[in-house]
């Protein structure tokens, strides 16, 4: 074994085939052809004289040596990153790279801008925005941040909670014209609903009322979509009433476009949390932009602070 053929650079694109498991999608993450990516590998394995991945047509796995090697290394690159942060940390400079992952209407209508306000504080800092309505695996896709609204499963990463993401639910005038206003939660199961088909349960509407009752509501209409913006354009478009995120129409409330109906009865809040990488906590970047999105998140229309002890 040669140990100068086992360099970094070589280390880094194995790390990240094995955690993708596709060739080509770690290629474009790093800017390289696919030959590039091969050629790092077949040279590390030479250089090891192991075979670190099984590769079939459609997917590369870790044999059982590959598997143990990249448990050694991935640790190693990180302490590498680690170092080579401090050391920028030392002389005032937090440059590089943060990869964050976001809701896709949340994202575009709000935490777009944010990032913005955040760059123009550190110019020296890159982010790559990945919008996704998809639960994303944060090492695997080389995430640092993700903000994610609802319930989680990611008991490995380490968790800092926005808030609560209040709701009402809207309709536009013309639809009101058109249908009639309801005024009690009974009245809704007459009128058409707009769906959200990638949330679970969406065929039942849960209402709160101003003494903590909770009804039930069958929910159906002609209309059914995976975006929020896509029901934003419903709305606006008279094809029904819903549920709707404040921050995702506060402007047409506000202009009138939509009207809040059954303001007595309101779908219950949705947890926003954000998630961070813990191998990256300590990388001063993203600390900084951990820290800069928690601040100013919750000044988002419709987000209420965690309480206190919450």
């Amino acid at each position: 074994m040669d140990r100068s053929d086992i360099t970094l650079e070589r280390i880094r694109t194995f790390v990240r085939v094995a955690e993708r498991g596709n060739l080509s999608a770690v290629a474009r993450e790093l800017n390289v052809g696919q030959s590039s990516v091969t050629r790092h590998l077949r040279e590390l394995e030479e250089a090891l004289g192991v075979a670190l991945l099984s590769r079939t047509t459609r997917r590369v796995a870790l044999t059982e040596e590959g598997g143990r090697y990249y448990a050694n290394v991935v640790q190693i690159l990180r302490l590498v990153e680690q170092a080579t942060d401090e050391a920028r940390s030392a002389r005032g400079a937090s440059a590089g790279t943060v990869h964050v992952s976001c809701t896709a209407a949340l994202g575009l209508r709000h935490v777009c801008r944010l990032i913005f306000a955040f760059q123009d504080r550190h110019p020296d800092i890159a982010v790559d925005l990945s919008l996704t309505d998809e639960r994303v695996d944060l090492v695997r896709e080389g995430v640092d941040i993700a903000l994610r609204l609802g319930p989680l499963a990611d008991s490995s990463m380490k968790l800092r909670a926005i808030g609560q993401s209040r709701r009402v639910l809207v309709a536009s005038p013309d639809y009101l014209a058109r249908r009639g206003r309801p005024t009690m939660p009974e009245d809704l199961k007459d009128h058409d609903g707009v769906r959200m088909s990638n949330i679970a349960g969406s065929e039942s509407l849960a209402l709160d009322s101003a003494d903590g009752t909770r009804h039930a509501v069958p929910f159906g209409g002609r209309f059914q979509v995976d975006h929020g913006l896509a029901a934003r354009e419903a709305f606006i478009a008279a094809r029904g009433f819903g549920p709707a995120h404040i921050w995702l129409v506060d402007d047409l409330l506000a202009d009138g476009r939509l009207e809040a109906i059954l303001p007595d009865y309101t779908p219950p809040a949705v947890p926003l949390n954000m998630l961070i990488a813990p191998e990256r906590t300590s990388i001063a970047r993203v600390r900084l932009l951990v820290e800069f999105l928690a601040q100013e998140m919750p000044h988002i229309p419709g987000i209420e602070r965690p309480r206190a002890g919450a």
